[in-house]
């Protein structure tokens, strides 16, 4: 058992397990849930990652059906992030064989890891991605009720979030976050978006009437603590900002906050698809995604804006 002291008393220390726990958003929860006073336990891939002292740190084999049981002793909570990069690399057919299994199959590792050992956490939490609506543009605001579009994206994602309610059909409350490009002070979206600025210049993708669902790390982070702190926070939510802006009106704002940027012409879309494939969809096309479910649960966004969030992450 595992005990700290806070405001002159001891309480049980609970214990969250995160896949994916190296990774952009897995860095940054890990430290919130470590500051809040709960054991972290990282899942990983590799046994050579760079390890924090401040976790407890377990391997599993995706492929080979392998996990290390011990991460998922007396665990309170599992947060699952796990998954190979959608932007990572060209989109082959093995390259969405993989992206789809190394959802799937390490949600399904955990879960029959889960029933060895007889264990039920408090709660599972999982990821999934606004591409659940498809890679399309319209004047559609989609909400967390409509259906999954039929493409690779939202088959995906569909796929993944099916694998996660499993736990929910054996009673352990499930929670799925949607999210949309995830704006952060290292690596993810900003930092690619960011490269042609270091030259002066930025320019936005294709037509620029695509819209770009984004949410600043930090408040992504805080509904995630969202889901452990609050027993009702269940099912699924949109995890975006409330503000809905094109690429273009996006690309603006990132020359504004470079002071001496120059905005030149968009990237036409035939060179987009030329340069990585299908993968361009993701970029070149966009709805506006609703996170009003999660305003009505009470939740308030720090960056509610884009100005905001550039402000913090770039100055």
């Amino acid at each position: 058992m595992y005990f700290y002291k806070k405001a002159g008393f001891f309480m049980d220390k609970k214990i969250v397990l995160i896949t994916g726990g190296t990774g952009l958003i897995g860095t940054d929860l890990s430290k919130l849930l470590f500051d809040k006073g709960y054991q972290v336990r990282i899942l990983s891939r590799s046994k050579n990652i760079q390890k924090n002292k401040n976790y407890h740190y377990y391997t599993w084999n995706i492929a080979n059906k392998e996990i290390d049981l011990a991460a998922l002793k007396n665990v309170d909570y599992i947060i699952h992030l796990a998954g190979a990069g959608i932007a990572d690399k060209r989109w082959t057919a093995i390259r969405k064989k993989q992206i789809i299994d190394s959802r799937v199959d390490s949600a399904l590792l955990l879960f029959e890891g889960l029933q060895q050992l007889n264990h039920r956490p408090l709660k599972f939490i999982t990821a999934s991605g606004i591409g659940y609506y498809g890679a399309t543009t319209s004047d559609k605001i989609y909400s967390e009720k409509d259906t999954v579009h039929d493409d690779f994206l939202g088959k995906t994602c569909k796929k993944w979030e099916e694998s996660s309610l499993k736990f929910e059909d054996v009673g352990i409350p499930t929670s799925i976050l949607r999210t949309g490009i995830v704006l952060s002070k290292k690596g993810g979206a900003l930092e690619k978006l960011r490269q042609t600025f270091k030259f002066g210049f930025g320019a936005a993708l294709g037509n620029g009437q695509q819209y770009m669902p984004w949410i600043h790390i930090d408040d992504l982070c805080r509904i995630y603590l969202r889901t452990i702190t609050d027993i009702d926070f269940t099912g699924i939510y949109n995890a975006v900002s409330l503000e809905h802006l094109t690429n273009n009106e996006f690309t603006k704002a990132l020359v504004h906050q470079h002071k001496r940027g120059i905005q030149l012409p968009n990237v036409p879309s035939f060179l987009l698809k030329l340069l990585i494939g299908s993968m361009s969809a993701m970029v070149l096309y966009g709805s506006r995604v609703s996170a009003k479910k999660l305003e009505r649960i009470g939740f308030k966004f720090r960056y509610d804006t884009l100005e905001k969030a550039l402000e913090d992450l770039i100055a």
